[in-house]
């Protein structure tokens, strides 16, 4: 699961989405203000000829937050994160980053949107197979029209980042796949973007190769304080990455919250399956699990921080035949006692729980 990491002196920019909609297929706009919006994606195509591939959808992403958008293939996900720069034009709906209204940018304003203020990073690497890494790294500043020593210089740098110093000369070719994904990391990071988007970026590597360039995401997250939003359909890389995480589904978000909110009180049975078989105790914290102090229970026991993920507190509950206190700073949460901490292992409960306040 991921802690949010103290953020770097920069501002960068946030997102915020309200009631988009994107519509494939003909007459989209008297599709949305009639009642077939409302109907199941299989019988919307039927009657109308359209999909719904995002369908009303809102969030906000705080600035220099990690968030993850995941779901299945055809869930919306890559439309979406699409739509934020208009790659996609939406049907309905308004985007804004860093305060500036996305819809209604001119050509120009999203010109300067995506060479300056946002970059992307795709699953296809997209790199330019006749120029040099270092090249490939400078492309965005040579669009922006920097000197060639000062983009060559900046990208020397990006690549020493991303661990790739020494690399400079080489050809796209020359490299692995999970490096290349990295000269398409550093490409996005050489502009100096306020906002990050990756659309399922590692789907196509080794399982190995993948981890790897997760850790590396984290990494760099921590030191450049990006606004990060990364799709993926891969449950595990969702809570290794995501602050928070919006699960999709047909289009719609179908529920919101950082990993542990999704794991211990799952919104519906489709979220349910997603997480069923997450090992519940390397995900929740001694904040979901904790108990009011019984009437003459001892509270002598040790002390952890609500934040302890449950599997780190089985050790200090296996060392002490005391409760363990559970605390938020000076004040005491409640208690956990070797009983709960097992049953904290057990399956998931078929009935959601309630999420702690």
């Amino acid at each position: 699961m991921r802690v949010a990491p103290e953020r770097p002196s920069i501002d960068p920019a946030g997102i915020k989405v309200t009631g988009l909609w994107k519509i494939f297929g003909p007459r989209a706009e008297r599709v949305l203000a009639g009642e077939d919006r409302n109907l199941d994606p299989e019988e919307l195509r039927r009657r109308t000829g359209c999909t719904a591939a995002v369908r009303d959808v809102s969030f906000e992403v705080r600035p220099g937050e990690m968030f993850v958008v995941m779901g299945l293939s055809g869930s919306g996900k890559s439309t979406l994160v699409r739509c934020l720069t208009r790659l996609v034009e939406p049907t309905a709906g308004e985007i804004s980053i860093g305060g500036e209204d996305v819809v209604r940018a001119s050509p120009a304003q999203l010109r300067e949107l995506r060479r300056h203020r946002v970059s992307m990073v795709f699953q296809h690497f997209g790199l330019l197979p006749h120029r040099r890494v270092i090249d490939n790294v400078a492309y965005g500043l040579e669009i922006q029209g920097k000197p060639k020593a000062a983009r060559r210089e900046r990208a020397r740098q990006i690549l020493a980042l991303v661990g790739l110093d020494g690399h400079a000369d080489s050809y796209p070719d020359q490299l692995s796949g999970g490096m290349q994904q990295r000269v398409g990391l550093a490409r996005a990071l050489a502009v100096d973007p306020e906002v990050m988007l990756f659309d399922e970026p590692f789907s196509a590597l080794d399982p190995l190769i993948r981890r790897d360039m997760q850790a590396e995401v984290v990494r760099l997250h921590r030191e450049v304080g990006k606004t990060m939003v990364f799709i993926t359909h891969d449950l595990s890389e969702a809570l290794k990455l995501g602050e928070r995480i919006a699960i999709m589904r047909a289009g719609a978000i179908v529920q919101l919250g950082t990993p542990e909110e999704l794991v211990g009180a799952p919104a519906d049975d489709y979220v349910a399956d997603f997480v069923r078989d997450v090992p519940r105790s390397e995900v929740l914290s001694l904040r979901w699990i904790c108990r009011d102090p019984e009437p003459g229970e001892s509270l002598e026991g040790p002390e952890l921080p609500a934040h302890t993920v449950i599997k780190d507190a089985v050790p200090v509950a296996a060392a002490s035949a005391q409760p363990i206190r559970v605390v938020d700073g000076e004040k005491l949460v409640g208690v956990v006692d070797r009983v709960d901490i097992l049953g904290s292992l057990a399956p998931a409960p078929a009935v959601p729980e309630k999420a702690p306040a």
